[in-house]
């Protein structure tokens, strides 16, 4: 999950690198270091701790070269220290390596290059690439890219890489293997770097790496090969995201920013795919009615906030399409040999496009002939590749980890695909057209709930030295808990659980005692009477009760958040922003790094 740059050109590369390394942070942050080429070979700065605790480092104010690489970590081989920390070196001092991904025979390699000669500083995977590059480059009299192409067909695992060597101080060589990467391309030089916005202040114009290829990049020059060293073509793609959305303007977060820009990314992720009397086309997707008459089952597969989209999603094909939809964890599905065949749709969500669990669900579906859609954030991204379809989000990025305009960006998404199904089979017309408008009617919503956060943020700080809290709902309201909870325990640390209501009773209750905070969500009314039972047994226990409803409540419950009316299938869209808010303001009051908590990383790409 870790994040690496690049850098090629006639500017000082040091300053670019930490620049960047820091829009990467939400990849990883537990140490960082980079890499440079001097006049008197490669100069490594490295240590554990945040990236700009580099620039306390006396050696980093002596590079001055204008060709480098770096690395913001999330340990997995090793724990958080200076010698764990990437760029790694060779033994020589001629080869250093930031990687990105998981070297699975990592033990094997390291035991052939002890019985060599080398020798190793770290518990790491990833200082056996350098070594291994060192060994095949010295023994084979290979060439740089062949040496490089060679260690790479010895590992086993998932890799983005970049090369950098005091031989051949004009070039980086970068090779990818399901961990992404892009190259950004400037005049006269280039940029690496795991995601797109490390380095859209940059270049808006990007080169896709796809898996297996490899890249000898100059500042002026970019050349591309294929596992077998032949020379390929790849096509310039444009990247329409603005600038400044990797900035805070004026935000004291980046996740409260995105809260914030929950009404815009919704309008642009319905953009003109929707009308109220139109039907409705989706660019990308064409599914015949034949083809979604004979499909016996819909698979929605993701991980995280993702899947919790996805759990509303399932509700949204369920009641609009009368297809049974399953909802898996992607870890799990593809583990556990699911029933999938030619009659089977799977629909794959992940905001990066690069979650390693994801894109092998999807690869497993596909090999069971499944027909796939990709739903993402990031266009071009690994899965959007491997789909046979991919709708997109216009979230834009996404820098807090702590997902959230990803998240009611993809109900959003789901619930237009879902009407599209519906149109094509001709069904639910008069709740689909008032869906329809319901859904244009949400960023207007959301504004109304931002435009007054004071109870929320009240209700945060009165209960933000608890250690457990419970969230209840019903149905579409009990996956909405399902998110409120994931996203306290993300950035506050406080230990949550969201439970249907009507489960109470079958274990939970009995955790429930005075002054325990319980938050409800209420939005069905069909389900009013029923809920507001279950909630007032928690209150008969001693219970503090935060609701959030759209209802007319008549009830003495502590804090009472109104949202307003929405078709209820649509509805975790603005229950979730006090939910979110909530989160949010409990995180601060505990001082709390809300973009960067603890252990997380934005973008899973390892297993």
């Amino acid at each position: 999950m870790c994040g690496i740059v690049g850098y090629i050109g006639d500017k000082k590369a040091k300053p670019i690198l930490i620049d960047s390394l820091l829009r990467l942070e939400y990849r990883g942050y537990d140490s960082a270091g980079i890499v440079t080429i001097e006049k008197n070979g490669l100069k490594n700065v490295k240590n554990k701790g945040r990236v700009n605790d580099l620039l306390n480092i006396d050696e980093i104010n002596s590079l001055n070269g204008t060709i480098g690489i770096g690395h913001t970590r999330w340990a997995t081989h090793g724990k958080p220290s200076k010698e764990n920390s990437h760029p790694h070196m060779d033994n020589s001092g001629n080869f250093s390596v930031v990687h990105n991904g998981i070297i699975e025979n990592y033990s094997e390699l390291k035991e052939f290059l002890k019985e060599h000669g080398y020798t190793f500083l770290s518990e790491t995977d990833t200082e056996v690439i350098p070594n291994l590059i060192h060994y095949c480059y010295s023994e084979s009299n290979q060439l740089f890219l062949s040496a490089v192409k060679s260690a790479c067909n010895k590992l086993v695992g998932s890799y983005a890489i970049e090369v950098v060597s005091g031989f051949h101080p004009d070039i980086i060589i970068v090779a990818k293997k399901d961990s992404p990467l892009v190259i950004g391309h400037g005049k006269e030089e280039n940029y690496i770097s795991s995601d797109i916005p490390a380095i859209l202040s940059y270049t808006k114009d990007f080169y896709l790496l796809d898996d297996n290829e490899f890249a000898i990049i100059s500042k002026n020059n970019v050349e591309f090969y294929n596992s077998y060293l032949n020379k390929i073509d790849k096509e310039i793609k444009n990247i329409s995201w603005n600038a400044g959305a990797i900035e805070k303007d004026g935000f004291e977060d980046f996740m409260l920013k995105e809260i914030y820009e929950q009404p815009k990314s919704i309008r642009e992720t319905v953009g003109t795919t929707l009308n109220e009397n139109v039907p409705i086309h989706i660019d990308g997707l064409e599914i015949s009615k034949e083809y979604l008459s004979g499909v016996n089952k819909i698979y929605i597969v993701a991980c995280g906030t993702a899947m919790h989209a996805g759990l509303t999603g399932k509700i949204l094909l369920e009641n609009l399409c009368n297809i049974g939809t399953e909802v898996d964890v992607a870890s799990e599905f593809r583990y556990r040999n699911p029933i999938v065949n030619e009659n089977t749709l799977c629909i794959f969500v992940s905001q990066s496009g690069e979650t390693a669990d994801t894109i092998a669900a999807l690869k497993l579906a596909k090999s069971k002939s499944a027909k796939t859609i990709a739903i993402s954030n990031v266009i071009g991204s690994s899965i959007s590749r491997e789909a046979d379809h991919t709708i997109y989000t216009h979230a834009g990025p996404e820098i807090a980890v702590a997902s959230t305009k990803a998240y009611t960006s993809q109900i959003v998404l789901l619930s237009i695909l879902a009407i599209y199904f519906a149109e094509i089979l001709g069904i639910n017309s008069d709740k689909v057209n008032n869906l329809k408008k319901d859904i244009l009617s949400l960023p207007a919503k959301v504004e109304t709930i931002l435009k007054d956060t004071n109870q929320i943020k009240s209700f945060a700080k009165r209960v933000s030295s608890e250690t457990d809290m419970f969230f209840i709902g019903r149905g579409v309201d009990n996956t909405v808990c399902m998110e409120g909870s994931l996203k306290l325990k993300e950035i506050a640390y406080i230990h949550s659980e969201a439970y249907p209501s009507g489960e109470l009773k079958h274990g939970p209750i009995a955790l429930i005692e005075d002054n325990v905070t319980v938050i409800s969500v209420l939005t069905n009314k069909l389900l009013i009477e029923k809920s507001i039972s279950n909630i007032q047994e928690v209150v008969t226990r001693g219970a503090k009760t935060f609701v959030i409803t759209n209802q007319d409540l008549n009830h003495n419950f502590d804090e009472i958040i109104n949202i307003p009316d929405i078709d209820v299938l649509i509805s975790p869209v603005l229950s979730v922003i006090p939910l979110q808010l909530f989160a949010y303001y409990v995180s601060k009051e505990k001082g709390l790094d809300v973009d960067k908590p603890r252990n997380l990383a934005k973008s899973v790409t390892v297993e």
